[in-house]
Parts: C-alpha cells; structure tokens; sequence
C-alpha cells in the first residue's frame, strides 16, 4: 500500500538553537532596528527552507520545549543541570521563531512537562501508519524513533548537508538497531544531558554489550559472563541505569494531536513576506516563492 503523504516534523529546539550558535560565536546576533536580535531565527529560516526545498513534505508540523522542568527532571533533578541559562540575545527569539511558524501556517505544537522528542515521537508513530514522516533534527537522541514510514534526518556540518536514517539503512550505519540506542544510552550516559549511566562503561564498551546482548534485560540475565571488571561496575550501578534508560527513552503517548488537515504545507506569501519585512530579513524575500 502507498502512502499518503509526506510529513516532516521539524524538532523547532535543535534548529534554532543550531542556528543562534552557529552565528553568535562570531558576535554576530543581527540585532534589527529596534534593537531585537534576530541571528537565530534567520538560520532557522535557512536551515528551514532548505529542508522543505530538498525533501518536498506535504505536510509540515514544528515542535518545541515548553520550559526546562519536564517529567524527566522530576525523575532526576541532574537531569541537563549542566546547562546554563540560554543567553540573553536568544531569549527573545523563543517567541518570535514561534510568530514565524505561525506565518508560514506551521502548527507550533509542544507540551507542558514533555520536551518537544516527546511530541515528535508521539506525532511520528500516529502519522507512520499510512503516511511516510520524516524528523528534521540535529539532535542524535531522536534516531532511537526511527521504524516503519520513520526516517530522521540529521543536520551536519554546512547547511544543505543531512545523514538520512532509514529502517532499511539504520543497521548499517549503527551497528545497531534503532530501539537498541535506548539500552545503549542506559549503559553509557549522556554527558550533554547530564546523565550517568553506569559510571566507567563508555560508548565502545556499551555498543560492544548491546550488539552482544541485544537488550539490558537480556545482559543481566547473562551478567555472570560478562568480565569481572564490567560486572561490578553494572553491579554497582544499577539503579542509574535503570534510571538512565528511563531518562533516555523518547515517550510517545503524549496528550496531543495535530489533524494532518491542521499540517497540510502551503502558506500565504504576502503574510510571510510581511513577516520578513517586519524581521527585516528583505534579503530572504527570494526565497519565499
């Protein structure tokens, strides 16, 4: 059976902050003529564009964080504590990416208590049964969503330039398969999101158990055989790793629903090029056809 349409959901977060640093480290916030910084929200637009050039979606929706304390910080209160606050340039830019989207008829969808993963993974599994959905990200947690009718495309170095994730190719590239990066995160952590794991089990040792195992279930139950040194370390670590695959594994029963109707990718020009004007982005004017 052919599916119907091509969704993508773009993860709003990982673009914009993509976008912000990509131009900030230079001192360059393209600050407009009442003084508000706009550099995110212009490589947005760019990376944004780009992608809907290249992939051709028929419909398109945009998910965002809704605050930095979700379900996950209340099961560990280090979760992304490394973080600092976002600066003050980029501040600004969270709701004013947000009157973009609206312009070009995005839906915004995000949720109180989730983090936008959470409404990408819930919107991608209600989508994939009779359409094809591809995840716009820069963001490697969200291959874990990658099945039947999913594909992620992760955003490289140099706009224009993505690694496409399918079902079909996922093993290949990974080593692995795409649930699997649960159970591989629970043994090894994530460092960006603060996060343990099991404290001394990095990436090749937590690969090199998962391809031999398959699942952390199935590695305690043979936890005998594993050496000695590996074996005291899970050991000792067990409760973080069960926490540390919790914290890890994208959910995808979040209370929302976008009607593929509400997502259908087409917008008015002269209400975008308003915007732009507004933004004074005239030089992005082109690209809105």
């Amino acid at each position: 059976m052919s599916k119907q349409s091509n969704v993508l959901l773009v993860d709003g977060m990982a673009l914009l902050f993509r976008g912000f640093f990509a131009t900030s480290f230079r001192g360059n916030f393209m600050k407009n003529s009442k003084g508000v910084p706009t550099n995110g929200i212009y490589q947005f637009l760019r990376y944004f564009l780009d992608a809907v050039d290249k992939f051709e979606p028929t419909h398109v929706v945009c998910c965002w964080d809704m605050g930095s304390k979700t379900f996950r910080t209340e099961l560990f209160d280090g979760y992304k504590a490394n973080r600092s606050a976002p600066p003050e340039e980029l501040i600004p830019q969270f709701d004013l990416i947000k009157e973009v989207a609206e312009a070009f008829n995005l839906p915004n969808i995000g949720v109180e208590n989730f983090e936008a993963d959470d409404c990408i993974g819930t919107l991608a599994n209600q989508y994939a049964s009779e359409n094809e959905v591809l995840i716009l990200t820069g963001d490697q947690d969200i291959l874990q969503l990658v099945d039947e009718g999913i594909s992620v495309a992760i955003m490289k170095k140099g706009q224009g330039n993505y690694d496409v994730f399918s079902q079909e190719t996922f093993y290949e590239k990974k080593g692995i398969r795409p649930k699997q990066m649960i159970d591989l995160k629970g043994l090894m952590g994530d460092t960006s999101d603060n996060y343990p794991g099991v404290k001394g089990i990095g990436e090749k040792t937590a690969l090199k158990l998962i391809q031999e195992y398959e699942t952390i279930e199935n590695l305690l139950d043979n936890i005998d055989r594993l050496p000695r040194g590996v074996q005291t370390k899970i050991k000792e670590n067990l409760d973080m790793l069960h926490l540390s695959r919790d914290l890890a594994e994208i959910r995808c029963d979040v209370p929302i629903e976008c009607s593929l109707e509400q997502a259908k990718w087409g917008y008015d020009k002269k209400k975008v090029e308003e915007k732009f004007m507004d933004l004074e982005f005239n030089n992005l004017l082109k690209l809105v056809n």
